[in-house]
């Protein structure tokens, strides 16, 4: 006796496996669950091109950001430093290092205009390390922007998928409660909904969470980067003295 498999069975009882064919034997709720995947699918796919390109804009223009700032440094263009950090928009780093160094000349203008004494207890480093925190905590929600709309994707799809491999069952028992228990012909519809909405499900599922995972990672990185960035500028500030 030759046995056949499931999909096989399912062809001789009357499914019909092409796109078309199983729409058409889709009930409402099946097929509300395909179109709320499939909406689901793409809300995750424009968030991983936007993301992707975002983070690649930021990693070049943190580059070309940096090596320009080394030179500035070195030759004490702090105002040429804070120009360049506006034309990187796109660099978390730039913008942290724009907003420290910005802070630093604002207290250094302060404090020549006014004088210490008249400035009080205005202490110019820690001034400046509030701004880096500030700027570094609003860079790092910038980074994280639609992170997590992707993760709900990711986490969410599966049991919407499973949503409607349950229908699909349900479906498949009223027609074996309808064909008073006949052949396999009268399930052949619940379950090619079953296993359709459990297919899409993971398919979206799974992109949407490994790319969470590697955007996440980014972020991470783009972190280390700024916090060292931020030490630096500190350090230097504390070299050129402290008020």
């Amino acid at each position: 006796m030759e046995f056949m498999d499931f999909s096989t069975l399912l062809a001789n009882a009357g499914a019909d496996f092409s796109l078309q064919g199983m729409w058409e034997q889709m009930g409402i709720i099946a097929k509300f669950v395909m179109v709320l995947l499939l909406l689901m699918f793409l809300l995750s796919l424009a968030l991983m091109i936007e993301r992707s390109r975002a983070y690649s804009r930021a990693k070049r223009q943190s580059i070309s950001y940096i090596m320009l700032l080394r030179n500035f440094l070195q030759e004490r263009k702090l105002q040429e430093a804070v120009t360049a950090a506006g034309q990187h928009a796109d660099s978390p780093l730039a913008k942290v290092v724009g907003a420290g160094m910005g802070e630093y000349l604002k207290g250094m203008e302060a404090l020549q205009e006014e004088g210490p004494e008249d400035v009080g207890d205005f202490d110019l480093v820690d001034a400046v390390n509030r701004q880096l925190e500030r700027s570094k905590e609003r860079e790092t929600a910038n980074l994280k922007r639609g992170l997590t709309v992707l993760a709900t994707v990711g986490s969410t799809s599966v049991f919407v998928g499973l949503f409607g491999t349950v229908v699909g069952i349900i479906t498949a028992f009223q027609g074996i409660s309808a064909d008073g228990g006949g052949g396999l012909s009268s399930v052949a519809g619940g379950i090619s909904e079953a296993l359709v909405a459990t297919a899409v499900g993971l398919m979206v599922a799974i992109p949407s969470v490994v790319a969470f995972n590697l955007f996440n990672g980014r972020v991470e990185a783009f972190q280390i980067d700024m916090n060292d960035v931020a030490s630096e500028l500190i350090d230097f500030v504390l070299k050129e003295g402290r008020y």
